[in-house]
């Protein structure tokens, strides 16, 4: 009889997604399940979460995972997902109109023209006689500098490319998928620094790391063009606070359009904060909750990991009866006790997969033959070995 799995749900999941889960039969899902194996969120807080020995997973419905404990989870083996590029067109969408937002004072100009009620026939007039307080530059011709080429930054590139823009790209961990996506006229820059040099516009397309964290700093403005326009619909903890408010002041940076506001930006002139809006587009949403959802049908049932930021991609289609999963760290000397104690009571292992990313990896086993709780236990005792689980 197959397992029924236990589905946790944090936050609104597309009823499109959840309709998946359920037309399966193998499912309970509820927002307050008991001993989930599996979580689906989106913006909820789990940092102050407790994880119980039955979760297997912690599927985030859109790119971000700032808000899951992701050391802790990989520390209990338990594999966390994302969905890049779920949300990638709609977030590109909104890249475009902060483009032209940060170019022309439209905002200005719309709350401008809002004081002309009641004017009558002298609105015409006074239209044509306050408008040149609003103008600002075309794109054509202008150069857009991204940094980050992935799934956004990748579509807001070509898109750039369309509007006639010339487009300078860098990413240091720029995948052979994401570069044979982009158009042949993006031109990429061996570092950041050329970036800031050569740019009129740039715009954040990174995550949120130790290592970004603050990239956009009095070092990186000194490098930057005067009247640079900057956009960040990525993390708001790329860009420092306090050198930003220093650039705009100085007149550095012309404009900074984000998507993620807070308390000393709101109000400045030279800002133009928007409720973080990237993702928020019906489509968007669906496309995220589904994509979550068959990571997580495919992970549970079938133990294999597509898009993980803890665990690395491991994929291999079922050909035993037996399936054991095994996260464990990625240190020397842990396979061969794995694979000895199965093969000491004379199974035969069919099939072994094993990958690693940073200090974990992860192990798929087919075996011919069913397995006992004894033996499993005796393998989750093992040095480094992090959770295992069978699937029968």
């Amino acid at each position: 009889m197959n397992k029924l799995y236990r589905i946790q749900t944090l936050n609104k999941i597309s009823p499109a997604a959840l309709a998946i889960l359920r037309k399966s039969g193998r499912y309970e899902i509820s927002d307050d399940v008991a001993s989930p194996d599996a979580i689906l969120v989106r913006s909820a807080d789990l940092h102050s979460r407790e994880f119980g020995d039955d979760l297997y997973c912690i599927v985030r419905a859109g790119a971000g995972t700032n808000n899951i404990p992701v050391k802790a989870c990989s520390e209990k083996g338990i594999v966390v997902f994302n969905t890049p590029g779920a949300n990638a067109n709609a977030v590109k969408e909104l890249v475009i109109c902060a483009l032209l937002l940060s170019s022309r004072d439209i905002i200005g100009g719309i709350e401008w023209v809002k004081t002309l009620k009641g004017k009558g026939d002298e609105v015409s007039p006074l239209v044509e006689k306050g408008k040149s307080a609003f103008v600002g530059p075309e794109l054509l011709g202008k150069t857009l500098g991204i940094i980050g080429l992935g799934a956004i930054g990748g579509l807001v590139a070509n898109a750039a490319v369309s509007l006639g823009m010339n487009v300078l790209g860098c990413d240091p961990y720029l995948s052979v998928k994401s570069a044979w996506g982009l158009s042949r006229s993006v031109m990429y820059a061996p570092d950041y620094r050329t970036v800031y040099e050569q740019s009129d516009y740039i715009t954040l397309h990174a995550p949120a790391t130790s290592e970004t964290k603050d990239m956009i700093d009095k070092r990186a403005f000194a490098c930057m063009k005067r009247g640079v326009r900057i956009i960040n619909l990525a993390r708001g903890e790329l860009v420092n606070t306090d050198d930003l408010l220093e650039a705009l002041d100085s007149g550095i940076v012309a404009k900074y359009v984000t998507d993620f506001p807070n308390d000393k930006i709101i109000g400045h002139p030279g800002v133009i904060a928007i409720p973080h809006l990237g993702a928020s587009t019906p489509e968007s949403e669906e496309n995220c909750a589904e994509m979550a959802v068959k990571q997580l049908m495919d992970f549970l049932e079938n133990g294999n990991i597509t898009n993980s930021v803890n665990f690395p991609e491991v994929e291999a289609p079922r050909s035993c009866k037996t399936r054991i999963c095994v996260t464990h760290r990625n240190i020397p000397n842990v396979l061969s006790p794995v694979s000895g104690a199965f093969s000491s009571l004379g199974l035969n292992i069919h099939n072994l997969v094993n990958k690693s990313k940073g200090e974990y990896a992860y192990t798929i086993l087919d075996l011919d033959d069913d397995i006992s709780e004894e033996t499993l236990d005796h393998v989750r005792s093992l040095n480094g070995v992090l959770r295992v689980r069978a699937i029968r």
